[in-house]
């Protein structure tokens, strides 16, 4: 069987790479279309993509989600395959990848930066926020699936495409897809693939702390969207175990003098006791609605065949 597959590339200001991006990807999947956002660039990545056999769409909302959200709407395919227009990743590992996915109807295979050489061209910044990043899904998802949740190089079935959310606008797309892998339990792998340096003369667009904070806040909220009952059941835990705690003394004065001496503590006390049962009541209701919103998307998944 033949599979139509689309391979997506987000680009701003990659007119010194994009070309040769191209034509590896061509030479490793001669059959594919290959899809060149360009983002808002001021330099002649358009004119370079184009000139190497690209399809070159345009997207004015600046931002990796975004182009993503766009080119998931617009493209109909059996195979996605992500990566970016900067020559870090290495186009000749898409086969072995979407073997992978084909082999073992899977939903998702992500190229993980295992290489030798990760830790000369991979900022520290960089792998410890990677780092930090990946445990924090594996801790409040209680998944260790993934090993690098920021990945840009994934390839990815139509049946997870067309059941994803795309409400990203920036570098957190890769987390949320990861994300949503794991809210649905879909299948997925992860390959090693040789990671290389930035062609000269271009820079990175990600921003160390500003986007990895956008991306830890992401997490968080997610978390929140997606189990409701835990986020809030442990905010009403800590408001409660307060409360107890600022108690203990008031009651034990109240019973020994049978006076309360330290009335405000005791209000306070007593209103952190009644914002958590709040809270706790939130969760249960709004878990009732996350467990909805799984099932709709589970629907929308289950439509597509596997690859």
């Amino acid at each position: 069987m033949t599979h139509q597959i689309a391979i997506i590339l987000p680009c701003h200001n990659e007119g010194l790479a994009i070309a040769q991006v191209v034509k590896s990807f061509q030479a490793a999947l001669p059959n594919s279309l290959i899809y060149v956002y360009d983002n808002n660039s001021t330099d002649n990545t358009a004119d370079q993509a184009l000139q190497a056999g690209a399809i070159v769409c345009d997207e004015p909302r600046q931002g990796k989600g975004n182009v993503i959200r766009r080119a998931f709407a617009d493209i109909e395919a059996d195979i996605y395959v992500l990566a970016d227009g900067d020559g870090t990743y290495d186009a000749p590992s898409v086969g072995k990848m979407i073997n992978r996915l084909v082999e073992n109807k899977l939903d998702m295979v992500v190229g993980i930066r295992s290489d030798d050489n990760t830790h000369q061209v991979y900022r520290p910044g960089h792998r410890f926020g990677n780092k930090l990043l990946t445990n924090t899904i594996a801790f409040l998802f209680d998944s260790a699936q993934f090993t690098d949740v920021l990945s840009g190089f994934r390839v990815c079935s139509k049946r997870l495409v067309k059941s994803f959310p795309a409400l990203a606008t920036g570098f957190e797309i890769e987390a949320m897809l990861t994300i949503h892998a794991l809210e649905l339990r879909l299948p997925t792998a992860e390959i090693e693939t040789p990671y290389f340096e930035r062609v000269e003369g271009t820079e990175s667009k990600l921003r160390t702390f500003k986007d990895g904070f956008q991306i830890l806040l992401t997490i968080l909220l997610l978390f929140k969207d997606i189990r409701p009952l835990a986020f809030f059941g442990a905010l009403a835990l800590m408001l409660a175990t307060t409360s107890v705690i600022l108690m203990i003394p008031i009651v034990i004065e109240f019973m020994a003098i049978g006076l309360v001496p330290r009335f405000p503590t005791a209000i306070l006390a007593t209103g952190m006791m009644t914002v958590a049962g709040i809270f706790l009541t939130s969760g249960l209701i709004l878990d009732s609605v996350s467990r909805t919103r799984l099932e709709y998307k589970r629907l929308v998944y289950i439509g597509y065949l596997a690859p």
